[in-house]
C-alpha cells in the first residue's frame, strides 16, 4: 500500500517538470496516437456492441425472459467492449510510444540524478519501438488471461462486486508497467524489467491507478495521460533504481 500510495504521489511535481525541462514537444506525436487510437476504439465500441449483445442473447433458447436476457446481453456486450477497448487502448498507445516516450524518460533521469552524461544501454529508435511492443504483446496476453476469469466472478451475486475492483487494479498494474518500462529499458534487459517490476508492483499499481483515471475524463484525460503518467513513473522508477542502487545519483539524497 505505501509504493501504491507512493506512486500516485510522484504525479504531484509532473506537471510542473514537464514544464520546467520543457518536454511538452515530445509528446505531440504520441498525443495524437492516443487520440486516433480512442476515436477508433469508440467507434468500434458503438458499432460493436449490439451485435455483441444479439450474439451472446442467441443462448437463451427459452421463450420466457427473452426481452429482459436480451436487454441484459446488449448492456453485457456493450461492457465487453468498452473494457476490451481500454485494454487494447493502452498497450497500442504505449508501445507504439516508446520511442518517444524514451528521450523523455532518459532527461527526466538525467535531471533527477543531476547529471547529464550516465551509464545506460544506448538503444535505437527501432530497438525501443520494438522494445515496447515486445512488453505490451506479453502485458495484453497476460491481462487477458486474468480479465477473464474476474469477469467470471462478477456474474456470482454478492462477491461478482469484488471483481470490479480487480478488474482495475490488473488494467492499472500493466499500464503502470508500460510506463515504467522506458526508464528500465535503458539499464535492464526484458526479462530482469518483467522480474523489477513484479518486485515494485505497488508502484506500478499507483501509476496505473492514475493513468486509468485520467481515460474517464473526456478529451483532456487523453490527452494529458501520456504526458503526466511517464513523466511520473520515470520519476518513481529513478528513484527505485537508485535505491537498489542500479543508478548513482550525485544528489546528496535519496529521490523522493
Amino acid at each position: 500500500m505505501k509504493n501504491i500510495f507512493q506512486g500516485i504521489k510522484a504525479y504531484t511535481g509532473a506537471f510542473a517538470l514537464i514544464s520546467k525541462l520543457k518536454l511538452w514537444n515530445y509528446f505531440f506525436v504520441p498525443i495524437g496516437i492516443s487520440l486516433f487510437t480512442a476515436i477508433t476504439i469508440g467507434f468500434l465500441a458503438y458499432s460493436l456492441s449490439s451485435p455483441i449483445g444479439a450474439f451472446i442473447a442467441k443462448i437463451w433458447v427459452w421463450d420466457w425472459g427473452k426481452d429482459s436476457f436480451t436487454s441484459f446481453s446488449s448492456i453485457m456486450g456493450g461492457l465487453l467492449v468498452v473494457i476490451l477497448g481500454f485494454i487494447l487502448y493502452k498497450h497500442i498507445i504505449m508501445a507504439l510510444s516508446a520511442p518517444f516516450m524514451s528521450p523523455v524518460s532518459e532527461r527526466i533521469e538525467a535531471h533527477l540524478l543531476g547529471t547529464k552524461r550516465h551509464e545506460h544501454r544506448n538503444t535505437s529508435f527501432r530497438e525501443q519501438l520494438w522494445r515496447g511492443i515486445k512488453i505490451n504483446v506479453r502485458n495484453l496476453s497476460f491481462e487477458i488471461l486474468l480479465t477473464i476469469p474476474i469477469l467470471l466472478i462478477g456474474f456470482i451475486p454478492v462477491i461478482g462486486i469484488i471483481s470490479t475492483i480487480l478488474l482495475f487494479l490488473v488494467q492499472a498494474y500493466y499500464a503502470g508497467f508500460g510506463n515504467m518500462d522506458y526508464t528500465l529499458e535503458r539499464h535492464l534487459n526484458y526479462r530482469e524489467s518483467i522480474t523489477f517490476v513484479k518486485n515494485n508492483k505497488g508502484a506500478a499499481i499507483g501509476n496505473g491507478i492514475v493513468f486509468m483515471l485520467f481515460l474517464l475524463i473526456p478529451v483532456v484525460g487523453i490527452i494529458l495521460v501520456l504526458p503526466l503518467s511517464v513523466t511520473a513513473a520515470s520519476i518513481k522508477t529513478v528513484d527505485l533504481l537508485t535505491i537498489e542502487n542500479r543508478l548513482v545519483s550525485t544528489q546528496k539524497t535519496t529521490l523522493k
